[in-house]
């Protein structure tokens, strides 16, 4: 048995909290728009944080404002769906984040989509993926509210995410990174 000790922790150094959030910024993630239909009723919302929480079961996770109408109807539908926007898709992603747009069906009055067999949510024609979700549960984390899906489905097709960075949209453009060559393999 060991008898090493731990180092006693360290007090963290205080940090401009503005200076935190504008570092925070810097982490890109792929927008999508999240999709709903509860009671006949029609939503949808812009979301730039969806990422993969577990791959035994397929389960997603999606970080929402506090008190979100999305996470209360998907809640009580049980199944929602996202869809992942194209690098031309910015419209909608202003569109759906917009707080002055109509509720429900006339949100997507504009809007190509066809009603996912499953979920019965939107799904948004040209989207670059389509993941249809089983509601998992909801769990409030300061600030906001991360909502878990179980994916039933997911489909994907060719092109350039749309992404957030920085507080902005950027079309990307994805260029590979080449492998590192082995070391063995390498020429001096």
């Amino acid at each position: 048995m060991s008898t090493a000790t731990r180092p006693a922790p360290v007090a963290p150094a205080r940090q401009d909290p503005a200076e935190r959030r504008r570092a925070l910024y810097h982490l890109a993630s792929p927008v999508s728009v999240l999709t709903v239909a509860h009671a006949g009723v029609l939503h949808g919302t812009t979301a730039s944080t969806v990422t993969l929480v577990s791959r035994v079961p397929l389960l997603i996770g999606v970080v929402l404002r506090e008190g979100s109408s999305f996470a209360r109807l998907a809640t009580a539908e049980g199944r929602f769906a996202v869809n992942v926007l194209r690098a031309e898709q910015a419209g909608l992603a202003r569109w759906f984040a917009d707080g002055s747009r109509p509720d429900g069906g006339a949100q997507f009055a504009d809007v190509a989509w066809t009603a996912d067999s499953y979920a019965h949510a939107p799904l948004l024609a040209g989207a670059l993926a389509h993941y249809t979700c089983r509601f998992h549960g909801v769990r409030r984390t300061g600030d906001g509210e991360v909502l878990l899906g179980y994916v039933v489905r997911a489909t994907a097709d060719e092109g350039a995410p749309l992404l957030s960075y920085a507080g902005g949209l950027f079309a990307a453009t994805l260029t590979p990174v080449p492998a590192p060559v082995p070391k063995e393999t390498a020429v001096s």
